[in-house]
C-alpha cells in the first residue's frame, strides 16, 4: 500500500491560492482517476477538481472554508493492492492534517507526475454558495500550512465542528442554515459558523443582526479565556501584562475583514492600473429620450420576444458602432515590446456586481453580434456572474469595458481602467430633467457618460471623438443603422 498526495493545482491567471468550498468525498471513499473530489473557489471562479489517480481516501487535510496555497497537499489517497476498501477504511473527521501526517509513509516519487491545472476544468454546475467559515479559533488552527506544526501542539486541539443538521434553527433541505448570500458572506468574514447562530428571521432565516449578535457574544468568552491560553501555551510569557480587555473594547468599535478573494485581486489590479496607465477622463451630458422610446418599441417587437431589452443593450451597441468609426481606440500597450497592439476584435467587458464582489467578464467578439445575439450574450453574462459561475476564461482578453453606475442612482464617475484595456465607459443614471429641445425647455430623459482612457494609446482628440460618437448614436439611435 502506498499513500499518494494530491496537491492544490496551479490555478494560473496570476492566482496563488484557492478556498475549498465543498468536499465531495470523505475518508474511506473509493475514488477513480478523473473523479471530482472537491469544489474550490479562486478570486475569479468556482471550479471542480478531479483527482488524477485511483485509490481509497486516506485523509482530507483541510476543512471546507479554508484557503489553501497552490502546492499544498489537500487530500491523501491509499493506492496499490493493499488499499483498504470503502467498508474497511476508518471514518475520519475532515481536516486536521496531524493524524494524516503522522501515519503517512514516504510519498511515492511519481505522485506529483500528473498535477492538473485548475484553469480549464470548467465551472461547477452545483451551487456555488460558500459555506460559512468555521469559528475564528478553529479557522486559525486549520489554516496552518505545515502539518508538523499542528502535531507539535496537541495541547490546543481544534474546537469540534457542530454539524448544521444538529442546529435547531431553520434549515434548507440540505441541512444548511437558511440565510441570504450577503448574510453568509458577513458570517464568513466575521468567522461565525451559521450553524451556531440563533435565527430570528421569518421561517428561521438567519439575519445580519443575528450574525452581529453572535459575533458580539463570541468576544466575551475569548477575552476571559485569553490569559489562561497564554499561560498553558507559553508559561515564560505569563508575567507580560494582559491586554485582552483593551483588545475587546477595540473589537466592539471596529471590525477587521481579511483582504482576500475578489477584493484582493481587484485591489491589486486597480493599483497596478492606476499607477501604470496614465488615466484621462472626459464627460458628456446629453438627451437620450429617443433611445428610451426605442427601448420600449423593441420590447414590444414580436421578433424580439423573450429577449432582455434595456438601455444597456443599446449603449453597448452604440459603443461598438463608435469603435468601428474610431478603431484606434481598441488597442493595448505592450510595455515589454514597446508596441501598440491594435485589436481587430472587440471583447466587450461588462462590470458586474456579484455576491463575491465586482468582476468584469467580457462578451467575446461582440463586434460580430447582431442586436438579438448581443442581448442573449448580455443576459447570459449577467446571470452567470450573479450565480458565481463565471470562468477565468470569461474574464480574459477584454478590450473595452462598460460599467453601469446609473443603476445606483449615481450621475457618473471616473472609473479606473481594467488592466490591459484601453478605455472604460461609466454610464450614469438616466433622469427626467429640464432640457432645451427644439428651442423650448422641456422635460427630457438625460444622462451623463464618463470615458476614462489610457493616454499612452488615446490622445485627447481621439478620445473626444469616440465619446462624442457614442453620445451621438444614443441621442439619435437611427445612427445605429446609418453608421453601421
Amino acid at each position: 500500500m502506498t499513500i499518494r498526495e494530491f496537491k492544490m493545482p496551479d490555478v494560473g491567471e496570476g492566482l496563488t491560492e484557492a478556498e475549498i468550498l465543498k468536499w465531495y468525498v470523505q475518508p474511506g471513499d473509493t475514488v477513480t482517476d478523473g473523479q471530482v473530489v472537491c469544489e474550490v473557489e479562486t478570486a475569479k471562479a468556482a471550479v471542480e477538481l478531479p483527482i488524477p489517480f485511483d485509490g481509497v481516501v486516506h485523509a482530507l487535510l483541510f476543512e471546507e472554508g479554508v484557503t489553501v496555497d497552490v502546492g499544498q497537499v489537500i487530500i491523501s489517497v491509499q493506492t496499490g493492492a493493499g488499499a483498504a476498501t470503502a467498508e474497511q477504511a476508518p471514518v475520519q473527521e475532515a481536516a486536521p492534517a496531524a493524524a494524516a501526517a503522522a501515519a503517512a509513509p514516504a510519498q511515492e516519487p511519481a505522485a506529483a507526475a500528473r498535477q492538473p491545472v485548475l484553469v480549464g476544468y470548467g465551472v461547477s454546475t452545483a451551487s456555488t454558495k460558500r459555506r460559512p467559515r468555521k469559528a475564528a479559533g478553529t479557522a486559525a488552527q486549520n489554516g496552518s500550512a505545515a502539518p508538523a506544526a499542528v502535531a507539535a501542539a496537541p495541547a490546543a486541539p481544534a474546537a469540534p465542528v457542530v454539524p448544521a443538521q444538529q442546529n435547531g434553527n431553520g434549515q434548507s433541505a440540505e441541512g444548511r442554515p437558511l440565510a441570504k448570500p450577503p448574510v453568509r458572506k458577513l458570517a464568513k468574514d466575521l468567522g461565525i459558523d451559521l450553524a451556531s447562530v440563533v435565527a430570528t428571521g421569518d421561517g428561521g432565516v438567519v439575519t445580519r443582526e443575528d450574525v452581529h449578535a453572535a459575533a458580539a457574544a463570541a468576544l466575551a468568552p475569548q477575552t476571559v479565556a485569553a490569559p489562561a491560553a497564554v499561560a498553558v501555551a507559553a508559561p515564560a510569557a505569563a508575567s507580560a501584562p494582559v491586554q485582552a480587555p483593551v483588545a475587546a473594547a477595540t473589537a466592539e468599535r471596529e471590525t477587521r475583514v481579511p483582504v482576500k478573494g475578489v477584493r484582493k485581486v481587484t485591489a491589486q489590479a486597480m493599483v497596478g492600473s492606476a499607477f501604470t496607465a496614465p488615466h484621462v477622463t472626459e464627460f458628456v451630458t446629453f438627451d437620450v429620450t429617443r433611445t428610451m422610446k426605442l427601448v420600449q418599441e423593441l420590447k414590444a417587437d414580436p421578433d424580439l420576444a423573450g429577449l432582455r431589452i434595456n438601455p444597456l443593450l443599446l449603449i453597448a451597441k452604440a459603443v461598438l458602432v463608435a469603435i468601428r468609426r474610431n478603431p484606434d481606440v481598441n488597442a493595448s500597450w505592450d510595455e515589454a515590446a514597446q508596441e501598440i497592439v491594435l485589436k481587430h476584435y472587440v471583447n466587450l467587458g461588462i462590470a458586474a456586481a456579484t455576491p463575491r464582489g465586482l468582476i468584469v467578464p467580457n462578451i467575446k467578439d461582440a463586434h460580430a453580434k447582431t442586436l438579438p445575439e448581443l442581448s442573449e450574450a448580455l443576459s447570459s453574462l449577467v446571470s452567470t456572474a450573479r450565480d458565481g459561475k463565471t470562468s477565468p476564461a470569461d474574464m480574459q482578453n477584454g478590450t473595452i469595458t462598460i460599467t453601469n453606475v446609473g443603476v445606483f442612482g449615481v450621475d457618473t464617475g471616473t472609473p479606473i481602467l481594467n488592466p490591459g484595456e484601453s478605455a472604460i465607459l461609466a454610464v450614469g443614471a438616466i433622469k427626467l430633467q429640464p432640457w432645451v429641445h427644439k428651442g423650448k425647455v422641456k422635460a427630457r430623459q438625460v444622462t451623463t457618460l464618463a470615458l476614462s482612457f489610457d493616454h499612452r494609446l488615446i490622445d485627447g482628440e481621439l478620445g473626444s471623438r469616440f465619446l462624442a460618437d457614442i453620445a451621438a448614436v444614443l441621442e439619435h439611435p437611427r445612427r445605429l443603422i446609418t453608421w453601421s
